[in-house]
């Protein structure tokens, strides 16, 4: 049923699925368009205040960039979702785009490094990608 969560079909409410279809759809997006190391981390049993993190690593601002974009229009186009806020974008050193439930989080190398956001929430489940 949840492709990527092992086990986990009997826990999951019709909102976290919709969470979790946000975070899944976020985390293809990242991987085409050359995102690198893209983490998914399930916080539902860590908070109640977001569902899933997204973290991926470009290379540059341009990637970057067109990581957010790319990313909004698959969740708005695909999932219906708008996001509800952003941050960083003009600095492009971390853009966090925030779905409510599900936050994403774009670094390039040296502040992903830097903030360590799975070190932060290390009690968090990691959830793998599989191959499509």
């Amino acid at each position: 049923m949840h492709e990527g969560i092992v086990g986990a079909e009997s826990s999951v409410t019709d909102d976290s699925n919709k969470a979790f279809q946000r975070a899944m759809a976020a985390a293809r997006c990242a991987e085409a368009n050359r995102g690198q190391d893209v983490v998914i981390l399930d916080l539902r049993e860590v908070t109640p205040i977001f569902d899933f993190f997204v973290l991926a690593t470009g290379s540059s601002r341009r990637q970057l960039h067109a990581m957010s974009e790319e990313i909004d229009h698959a969740l708005e186009e695909g999932l219906g979702d708008r996001r509800l806020g952003i941050e960083g974008y003009v600095e492009s050193r971390w853009i966090l785009l925030d779905y409510g439930d599900v936050v994403i989080h774009l670094f390039e190398p040296e502040a992903r490094d830097y903030y360590a956001i799975e070190e932060l929430w290390g009690q968090a489940k990691r959830i793998p990608l599989k191959p499509k």
